[in-house]
């Protein structure tokens, strides 16, 4: 395993080296010192993944896409909390309710972020726990958002399967609404409602919510809630390059 993950560093920094746009697979054996009968099984194996492109005329390689979207998705994260930090606190004080950031890790979702409300009754969570993707409005949101394979997968090993219906049927509304609420999910006598945060290429990278005590949000608050957390999930978006 180490050493396949070595060749295939070695043959990528050759790729993305400034010598030419693209490399025929003799100068490329030759660069990175493998036979080309070992180069050609890695660079099918890279081609399939995105990692490596294939010229169709001249039949060069060349780095592939996937690498750009790697990076523009890891640029999203280390800078999303620097930028989301401002506007979950403007959240906070505008609805009087804390504010959590989390994000998709696997089949799950983490907070790694929070704004405490500023009441002295208000919902607190511990940041880095690992909340399935089935549970709660933030990870529900960012389930809701992924492909239909994807979200099958999740929901049969986290739900029962006389809920799968329901509840695909619950991420489809979310997903056309653009939010996601729960209640009493995770902690008993609370309520979240959630949006997604998007970053380059329409690409989910985190999701927004206003956690509070339940009997703080009768119906007619829950819409105030709802576009609150919608608005600064979007300008957040805005931010890091999302749509």
């Amino acid at each position: 395993m180490v050493q396949s993950i070595e060749r295939t560093m070695k043959i990528i920094r050759v790729l993305i080296s400034d010598e030419k746009p693209a490399w025929p697979i003799s100068e490329l054996a030759d660069a990175t010192g493998l036979p080309i009968s070992t180069l050609h099984r890695f660079l099918e194996s890279m081609i399939h993944y995105g990692l490596v492109e294939q010229e169709p005329v001249t039949k060069h390689y060349k780095a592939g896409y996937t690498w750009m979207e790697i990076g523009f998705l890891l640029h999203d994260k280390l800078n999303l909390r620097t930028v989301a930090r401002p506007f979950m606190e403007e959240l906070a004080n505008e609805v009087e309710e804390s504010i959590f950031l989390n994000i998709p890790a696997g089949t799950d979702s983490i907070p790694i972020e929070k704004v405490e409300s500023p009441l002295k009754i208000r919902i607190d969570e511990n940041l880095g726990e690992r909340i399935p993707l089935t549970i709660g409005a933030p990870s529900k949101i960012i389930l809701a958002l992924w492909k239909t394979p994807e979200i099958t997968k999740v929901v049969s090993a986290q739900l029962p399967e006389t809920q799968h219906q329901s509840f695909i049927e619950q991420l489809a509304r979310a997903k056309q609404n653009g939010y996601a609420v729960s209640y009493g999910e995770k902690t008993e006598g609370t309520m979240a409602v959630a949006a997604p945060i998007v970053g380059y290429g329409s690409q989910l990278v985190a999701a927004l919510s206003i956690n509070a005590p339940s009997f703080r949000v009768p119906d007619e608050r829950l819409s105030f809630l709802i576009e609150k957390v919608k608005q600064k999930a979007a300008t957040i978006s805005a931010r890091i390059g999302g749509a």
